[in-house]
């Protein structure tokens, strides 16, 4: 996917990096979802896996053992995004892909000059060629996920709806300020987006409020569900919207994917896509 410079005065692209330390909480799940829904609505998406796990690279169908370049190379051995993408892993949606590999980065660029910058400077050759740029961050605050802070616009941090939900928040805002303070000072935190949701438990609607109360101008109006399709969907390597267009969960994330559009201005007040 390409599109000649000459037709944008300007980059169109849009980075927003999903972002918790906390493992479990619907963030790889967030970051496909989205990622798809995006690209059915004829949005130029990029989905880049920066999680060694590489379970956004699995939940989508990739076969980890036939690829020729990987978010590893990217990072460590500087290959081209465009070199390192998977095309059209779904109409209209690209996709940088991870194995194990990558969790040797951390220690491989420690040493490295403007190690923080990878990611930024390999998604700068790209800014004219997408809309939008989804990065699923690894559960942790290194080197890995400051990589995708730094070059992101904007985060989405996806919270589950279970006790001590917001444990250890305030340390990813703190990263996040620090980011913005010394690295990218347009990072922005786009918005909270509640997951894993149960509406038979007063702890699910009680979370909500906690959260509310902690970020008041910040979170998303959609919930994401606790549901068993939601879990099963990536078995097959398939999105929510693909695996159970009609359930819970694929309207959920329907519903995420207008409250994001609306908020990078993707859409105008009618509904009505820029791009």
């Amino acid at each position: 996917m390409s599109t000649n410079p000459s037709t944008h005065s300007t980059p169109t692209l849009r980075v927003v990096a999903f972002a918790n330390q906390k493992g479990g909480v619907g963030k790889t799940t967030s970051a496909v979802n989205t990622a798809v829904v995006l690209a059915s609505r004829g949005v130029r998406t990029l989905l880049l896996d920066l999680d060694p796990q590489g379970n956004t690279t699995s939940s989508l169908g990739i076969e980890k053992n036939d690829l020729d370049g990987t978010m590893y190379d990217v990072l460590v051995e500087l290959m081209s995004i465009s070199a390192a993408m998977l095309h059209d892993v779904r109409p209209g949606l690209d996709v940088i892909p991870t194995t194990s590999d990558l969790a040797g980065a951390e220690i491989e660029l420690v040493n490295e000059p403007n190690r923080e910058r990878r990611l930024a400077q390999a998604l700068h050759t790209v800014r004219y060629d997408y809309d939008i740029a989804l990065i699923d961050c690894p559960p942790s605050l290194g080197l890995l996920t400051l990589n995708g802070l730094t070059a992101a616009d904007s985060v989405v941090i996806p919270i589950q709806c279970e006790f001590l939900a917001l444990e250890g928040v305030t340390q990813l805002i703190q990263t996040i300020d620090l980011t913005r303070k010394h690295l990218n000072p347009r990072l922005d935190l786009l918005g909270v987006l509640m997951t894993m949701f149960d509406a038979r438990t007063r702890l699910s609607s009680h979370v909500v409020d906690e959260v509310r109360r902690y970020f008041p101008d910040h979170l998303f109006d959609a919930v994401v569900p606790r549901s068993v399709r939601l879990a099963e969907a990536p078995s097959y390597g398939q999105a929510i919207t693909e695996y159970d267009p009609s359930s819970r969960g694929g309207s959920a994330y329907e519903a995420f994917a207008d409250e994001l559009m609306a908020r990078l201005g993707l859409i105008n007040t009618t509904g009505e896509m820029r791009v």
